[in-house]
């Protein structure tokens, strides 16, 4: 862990490249930008998720079930800067393929980034219906 504080552009780049890699589905791209030991909490999952290897699971599981993201926009994007790491909020419009058909979802989401050496990694995400 580095104890600089990141630039907005810096975070701004990183949650950008969250949210291009799961518009693609792209999972190892996706993944490869979370920590080993990310946590995340999704409003439609039971369950906190400890660590990126349970969600890796969880979406392999979709992704063979014949899931898959056809379009992810960010929107009210906001960063707030820290020692060591940054806290990223916006608003994601969803839309996905599923075995049952296209659904869309309209959300809040924060990601908590820990600078590293390499740069910016994500530590914790977190999902949560918009009103």
């Amino acid at each position: 862990m580095i104890s600089t504080t990141p630039s907005e552009k810096d975070v701004l780049a990183a949650a950008s490249a969250i949210v291009d890699a799961f518009a693609a589905t792209d999972g190892d791209r996706y993944f490869s930008l979370f920590a080993p030991d990310a946590t995340f909490i999704f409003h439609t999952e039971p369950e906190r998720l400890d660590d990126r290897s349970s969600y890796e699971r969880l979406w392999r599981d979709w992704v063979a079930g014949d899931w898959s993201v056809t379009s992810c926009v960010s929107s009210a994007q906001h960063v707030q800067l820290l020692a060591g790491g940054a806290v990223f909020t916006h608003s994601v419009s969803t839309s996905v393929q599923t075995p049952d058909g296209p659904e869309s979802y309209r959300e809040r989401e924060t990601i908590v980034f820990r600078a590293e050496r390499d740069g910016l990694i994500a530590i914790h995400e977190h999902l949560s219906p918009q009103p």
